[in-house]
């Protein structure tokens, strides 16, 4: 199986990212790849939503590119925000606590939520 990597048309401030398929050592450098032009399109302090909805399975190999793309983000200070993780795919990050519960969503309406309230607190 493949992976499948797509992006909408990004914006500086936020790009959000699909991925479809397998997440493994086959497929790593598939995402790698994408991500090393997708990136840099992203604002310093921007945020990276990647949709994890049509991602059937990920490998340790598939963590470390998350890992390695939350870094780059981080020094960037930018964020990155998972949204939609199947329950498999869920499961493997409580698992391993590769990724921090608040940056996970089940849904795009719980991330527009959690950012309505973000910015709340910096307006006021």
């Amino acid at each position: 199986m493949t992976l499948i990597v797509r992006s909408e048309s990004p914006t500086p401030a936020r790009t959000t990212v699909w991925l479809e398929g397998r997440l493994d050592a086959a497929t790593f450098g598939d995402l790698d790849s994408a991500l090393r032009d997708i990136t840099p399109m992203v604002d310093n302090g921007g945020t990276l939503v990647i949709d994890l909805s049509g991602l059937e399975y990920i490998s340790s190999a598939g963590l470390r590119s998350l890992a390695q793309l939350r870094r780059q983000m981080h020094d960037r200070f930018g964020r990155t925000l998972l949204l939609n993780p199947q329950p498999q795919v869920k499961k493997v990050f409580e698992i391993v606590k590769a990724v921090p519960v608040a940056e996970v969503f089940a849904s795009v309406a719980e991330l527009d939520q959690y950012l309505d309230h973000m910015q709340r607190q910096i307006t006021g």
